[in-house]
C-alpha cells in the first residue's frame, strides 16, 4: 500500500513544478499580479500536498535514506516557492527574479530524485536519464495545461486582456505535449533494449496492454485532439470556449498521468 501510495502521490508534485514552470511563459509585465499570485498559491498547495504525504508515508515505514533525501529536497522546493509567492505581495523585483529560478531549479532536482527512487537497473543505464526526463516531461504538459486554464479564467477579471498570453500558453502546451508523447514512446522502446527493463515491458505488454493503450489514448492523444479545437476557438477568438476545452484536455493529461502511475506501480516503468 505504501508503494502504491508512492506512485500516485506524484502526480501532486509534478503538477506543482510543472505549474510553476508554467508560469513563465504568459508576460509578466502584461498580466495583474494577481494571476501570479492565486496560481503559484495553488500549485504550493499541491506541493505541501506532495509533502505531506510523502512525510505521513515514510512516518509509517522504515525511513531509507534517498527517502529522506528526497524528503528534504521537496521540502526545499516547498520553501523556496512560498519564498517566491511572498515576493508577489512586493513591489521589488529582485527576490522574484533570484526565488523563482530557484524554485524551479529545485522542483526539477526534486523531480529527478524522485524519480531515482523507481528506477530499474543500475546508475550507469539508460534508466538514469529517461526516468528523470519522463517525469519532467510529464510534470511540464500537466502544468501548461493547468496553466492555460487559470489563464482562462482570468479573461473573466481582466476583460481587456489581450488574446495573444493565452495563445503563448497554448502553443507552449502543444510543444511540451508533443515532447512527452515522444519522451514516453522512447522510454518504451530504450527500456526494452535495456537488460533490467526488458522483462517489464514485457511484463507491461502481455498482463497490462489495455492500461497502455489507454495511457497513450486517453492520456496525451485525445489532448493533442483537445488542443486542436482550443486553436479553432483561439482564432475567433473565444476565451470562454477555451477555457473550457481546456478544462477538458486537463481531465485527459491528469487522467493520462494517473494511468501512468499506475503502470509505475505494476512494472516501475515511468510512463
Amino acid at each position: 500500500m505504501s508503494q502504491f501510495s508512492d506512485c500516485f502521490l506524484l502526480v501532486f508534485g509534478q503538477l506543482a513544478v510543472g505549474g510553476l514552470a508554467g508560469l513563465a511563459v504568459p508576460p509578466f509585465a502584461v498580466l495583474q499580479r494577481g494571476f501570479y499570485k492565486s496560481s503559484a498559491g495553488l500549485f504550493l498547495g499541491c506541493a505541501l500536498l506532495f509533502l505531506f504525504g510523502k512525510v505521513a508515508l515514510a512516518w509509517r515505514a522504515t525511513g531509507r535514506p534517498e527517502q529522506q533525501w528526497e524528503i528534504a529536497i521537496w521540502t526545499a522546493f516547498a520553501i523556496a516557492t512560498a519564498g517566491y509567492l511572498a515576493s508577489l505581495w512586493q513591489d521589488g523585483p529582485r527576490w522574484r527574479a533570484r526565488l523563482y529560478p530557484l524554485a524551479l531549479l529545485l522542483g526539477v532536482v526534486a523531480l529527478c530524485t524522485s524519480a531515482s527512487v523507481h528506477r530499474l537497473g543500475p546508475f550507469f543505464s539508460a534508466a538514469t536519464l529517461l526516468y528523470p526526463l519522463a517525469f519532467v516531461t510529464g510534470a511540464l504538459a500537466l502544468g501548461a495545461v493547468a496553466t492555460g486554464m487559470l489563464l482562462g479564467h482570468w479573461y473573466l477579471i481582466d476583460l481587456g486582456l489581450s488574446i495573444e498570453p493565452l495563445r503563448r500558453v497554448f502553443r507552449y502546451f502543444m510543444t511540451v505535449l508533443v515532447l512527452d508523447l515522444v519522451v514516453l514512446a522512447v522510454t518504451v522502446a530504450a527500456m526494452a533494449a535495456t537488460p533490467a527493463g526488458r522483462a517489464a515491458v514485457a511484463t507491461l505488454w502481455h498482463d497490462h496492454r489495455l492500461l497502455l493503450v489507454a495511457r497513450f489514448l486517453f492520456g496525451p492523444l485525445a489532448a493533442l485532439g483537445l488542443g486542436l479545437m482550443i486553436q479553432r476557438t483561439l482564432r475567433i477568438p473565444q476565451t470562454m470556449a477555451a477555457t473550457g476545452l481546456f478544462y477538458i484536455a486537463m481531465l485527459a493529461v491528469m487522467v493520462g498521468e494517473l494511468l501512468g502511475r499506475l503502470i509505475l506501480f505494476r512494472t516501475s516503468l515511468p510512463l
